[in-house]
């Protein structure tokens, strides 16, 4: 449905008396502007009537020229909003004619069946958004949000630009499909792929290798399009890690200008990241960072968010569908419906189908799907691990073994992910046990991550989710404390503690320095949690490297002792194990025509893709980076 007939049909819907002054295609959704917005809401289904005539996600604003002054408005929200609701502030958005209300109980700033919503917007004519406030302090948030609001002029021209192309109906339909492997194939690192009909170009993920600089291991084979960034319709991100978005913003550096489709967490965590890694690739001697803090603004202005299993047109023939990945916060298995029945395909990002404290487990139920494809991180047959009662039994273990002793345990984490799961592990136990009184420090990013997870409790278990509205956050408990001084004064402390520093594979980081510090002292223990890559520095400790060139704190080069012991305490992974993999194939409904492999080591990819055609009947394959397979 192009913008003309959008219009006509909300001629024919719209009372008269409400007065319509405007209706735009902004992004995904369609905006309708009325003068008389009590008009308007004195219907309560005549949005979704709306709705369900165009098929599209439906706002509805005030014309400009009704809008209540600031100043009165704020006076009026302020009369309508019970104080219980915790409003922490309130900013006007003129070129969107919104304003942002961010409460720690956003529910009680929406009101029973969203009735405190409509009396703000009758008594004002600003439409309400609303944000939740972390509960911890947050500076991504808080710069996100200032951004948005600075930015609105140039993100109102991008999202109308955006929405005239999804509506420009050109009567063209595609007649094949075709995937091209960029990155991620038979490797993990640089997850990056191309959906292609012929007319329309997507990019799924785009990440960097973070083990190494080197540019044809570190980034995708993007030079293997044959077209450039600007002649992309659109980029999705599955979830924030580096691996799958850290590559976003070198788009915007060569020409891109589409839009980035993720869930709201993503958003927030992938900016998180990226800024972080541009940081640490600018003081590395190897490599200058492949692009600036300029293009992850720009970034952040083109990123589109919504929530899981909203159906969304992001290009006339192009349904996109985000469904849980049970992987981090916000992680997401993204649902393609092409043309009218042409193909469906999934690709599931980083996949968790099983426990974990954090996330209900992944989605395995579609509308329709003819083709899959599956990360294969754990997809070796010896890729079982313990159940997650022996998990946290063994790492407990591990910390009180080294506390016996005298000694410290450093647990290398990802800022994202694993750190919350194992902060949860650990508040449990100190909450059961009161002989489990160590102080718990957390560095790096870890604690920014925590509050970013306080912002979108709805994204967590339920359990967890009640625990933050009812001010009893997990991450806040008393045992945790973040790192503000030395961490030498911390490592030549004779208390006992544990430490949670990132990188989760001790490629980079606060746990670097923690190890260099502690690993020569026999009562200290490293234990890891978490996925370790070939290359990495934590897989070659695995292997019992016993001594290893450093840098000190002059700068020099020196020879580091391992002499701290180093366990592994397996099942915390936020990927799914071998049986995992096989129940979610076993349990997809509708069951795919075909399954690719890909997200895991080569042996791995090809293990698995051979088992799901043996045991399932699904016809499999691992492709390689570079094949370029018709699905169509």
């Amino acid at each position: 449905m192009d913008l003309k007939e959008i219009e006509k049909k909300v001629a024919e819907l719209v009372p008269s008396d409400c007065g319509v002054t405007k209706v735009e295609s902004e992004g995904l959704d369609i905006v309708i502007y009325v003068k008389d917005i009590r008009s308007f809401y004195s219907n309560d289904q005549l949005i979704r009537r709306i709705a369900g005539a165009l098929r599209k996600r439906v706002l509805i604003r005030s014309d400009p020229s009704s809008l209540l002054p600031a100043e009165e408005s704020m006076a009026a929200i302020k009369e309508v909003v019970p104080p219980e609701a915790g409003v922490s502030n309130i900013r006007f958005n003129a070129e969107f004619c919104e304003v942002n209300i961010e409460a720690l109980k956003p529910g009680l700033v929406i009101g029973k069946g969203g009735f405190t919503l409509k009396s703000i917007i009758q008594k004002t004519g600003w439409a309400p958004v609303v944000q939740r406030t972390p509960t911890m302090e947050s500076s991504t948030i808080r710069g996100i949000r200032s951004s948005m609001l600075k930015e609105a002029a140039t993100r109102k021209k991008f999202l109308l630009s955006l929405g005239r192309k999804i509506c420009a109906a050109n009567g063209q339909k595609s007649d094949w499909v075709k995937v091209t492997a960029l990155g991620g194939f038979k490797e993990v690192g640089r997850s990056c792929t191309l959906l292609q009909t012929p007319n329309s170009k997507v990019l799924i993920d785009c990440g960097i290798n973070a083990e190494t600089y080197e540019p044809t291991k570190a980034y995708p084979y993007l030079n293997a399009m044959n077209l450039e960034p600007e002649q992309l319709d659109a980029v999705i991100v599955t979830h924030a890690h580096l691996d799958h978005c850290g590559f976003v913003p070198y788009l915007f550096a060569y020409g891109f200008d589409g839009p980035v489709y993720c869930t709201p967490p993503t958003r927030d965590l992938m900016v998180l990241l990226q800024m972080d890694y541009i940081n640490i690739a600018s003081k590395s001697s190897e490599s200058n960072p492949p692009y600036t803090i300029k293009d992850i603004q720009k970034e952040l202005a083109h990123t589109i968010t919504f929530d899981y299993q909203e159906v969304m047109d992001i290009t006339p023939e192009i349904k996109l569908t985000f469904y849980n990945a049970g992987h981090i916060l916000g992680s997401a298995m993204v649902h393609l419906h092409i043309g009218e029945g042409l193909h469906n395909l999934v690709f599931s990002g980083d996949v968790k189908y099983g426990f974990t404290k954090l996330f209900d487990q992944a989605n395995c139920i579609f509308p329709r799907m003819e083709t899959m494809f599956l990360e294969s991180t754990y997809g070796g047959r010896a890729d079982i691990m313990p159940n997650r009662y022996e998990s946290d039994k063994k790492l407990c273990d591990y910390i009180q073994k080294a506390m016996s002793r005298g000694g410290k345990v450093l647990v290398p984490v990802f800022s994202v992910g694993r750190s919350q799961e194992i902060m949860l592990v650990l508040e449990e136990v100190a909450k059961k046990d009161p002989n489990f009184r160590y102080p718990v420090y957390i560095d790096g990013m870890v604690l920014e991550a925590s509050a970013i997870h306080t912002a979108y409790p709805e994204y967590l278990r339920h359990s967890i989710q009640r625990r933050i509205l009812s001010n009893d956050s997990p991450f806040e408990s008393e045992i945790f404390e973040p790192v503000k001084g030395s961490r030498e004064e911390i490592v030549n402390s004779s208390d006992p503690c544990i430490i949670l520093a990132p990188s989760g594979m001790m490629t980079g980081g606060p746990v670097v320095e923690y190890f260099r510090l502690m690993a020569e002292d026999p009562k200290n223990m490293l234990v890891f949690v978490g996925y370790q890559s070939t290359l990495s520095f934590g897989r070659k400790l695995q292997r019992g490297m016993k001594e290893i060139p450093m840098s000190g704190q002059d700068g020099r080069s020196i020879t580091v002792k391992i002499n701290m012991e180093v366990e592994t305490a397996e099942g915390f992974s936020g990927h799914s194990d071998r049986h995992q993999l096989m129940n979610l194939i076993r349990n997809l409904r509708p069951q795919p025509e075909q399954i690719f492999t890909n997200h895991g080591d080569e042996g791995k990819c090809e293990d698995l893709s051979k088992s799901i055609a043996k045991f399932t009947r699904i016809e499999s394959r691992a492709p390689l980076n570079l094949d370029a397979i018709r699905l169509k």
